[in-house]
């Protein structure tokens, strides 16, 4: 079969290699001949040509991976996340998932020299976005980790418990880049997962409640896999999505048309918020 994907001998990076989507990707990549370095916080299982250890909420430590690595890169792979509902501090949910994604995504771009994909995963949990695009403007105004920072420390009460923002933050950035990096010859997509069996369900289920995580999985039934994820990620991110730029893909077995043809109940959703 051809290399119709456009993978054979590409240099790509994965963040959030060590388990889930980023592990299920990591490993599609490597089979599909790409020359793949992952960066975790903890060993990947995955053999890749290199694995760098990083911490999302410490920028030297992209900078330092990224560097490492070197040389041209054609893809990256933003898949490394953390949950929310409480279940972490509010702030390093929004390092890893938000500022510190955009901080190692800006450390590749120069790498990409050119011509190159970049992929994020955010979810939808952040379907809030459209309602609070002049907040997160002005989060994307912000130059930097330590900008970037300084402005959610400021702004507590858009942060909340992080998850949430940090994934319609992902989502507005995505769109608001795509129309700036693909003048670079760079596309930049994002996906929406819906509730997905990985290692952070079990976080979801504790903070979020399994009803509510439940209704997030209509109608398809089911959660889904990290290789049904995996997927998308990885035709989104190749030469046969050459133009495609600035998407929000939803990945979630039809909870989006659901919800917007009103045959999704988003109250079950929303009864954790109204006992509380």
């Amino acid at each position: 079969m051809s290399d119709v994907l456009g993978y054979k001998g590409k240099r790509v990076i994965v963040s959030g290699c060590f388990s889930g989507m980023g592990e299920a990707a990591a490993r599609l990549l490597v089979s599909l001949g790409a020359e793949v370095h992952g960066f975790d916080f903890k060993q990947s299982p995955v053999e890749m040509a290199s694995f760098t250890q990083i911490d999302l909420r410490d920028p030297a430590s992209l900078e330092a991976a990224v560097s490492g690595v070197g040389g041209k890169i054609d893809a990256l792979f933003n898949c490394a996340g953390m949950p929310g509902g409480g279940g972490f501090p509010a702030m390093d949910t929004m390092k890893v998932n938000f500022l510190g994604t955009r901080h190692l995504t800006e450390q590749v771009i120069p790498l990409m020299d050119g011509k190159g994909a970049i992929v994020s995963i955010a979810s939808t949990g952040g379907l809030g976005w459209s309602r609070r695009i002049p907040v997160h403007m002005q989060l994307l105004a912000t130059q930097g980790f330590q900008a970037g920072l300084e402005w959610c420390d400021a702004n507590m009460d858009q942060v909340g418990e992080g998850y949430a923002f940090s994934k319609e933050a992902v989502i507005v950035w995505t769109q608001f880049m795509g129309a700036r990096l693909i003048k670079q010859g760079i596309r930049i997509n994002c996906s929406l997962p819906s509730p997905t069996q990985t290692p952070m369900m079990a976080t979801f289920h504790a903070v979020s409640g399994k009803d509510v995580v439940d209704a997030a999985a209509e109608p398809l039934g089911r959660y889904t896999t990290p290789e049904e994820q995996a997927g998308p990620l990885v035709l989104i991110n190749s030469d046969l999505a050459g133009v495609v730029n600035g998407v929000v893909l939803p990945v979630d077995g039809g909870f989006m048309g659901g919800l917007a043809t009103g045959q999704v109940d988003i109250t079950r959703m929303m009864a954790k918020k109204q006992d509380a």
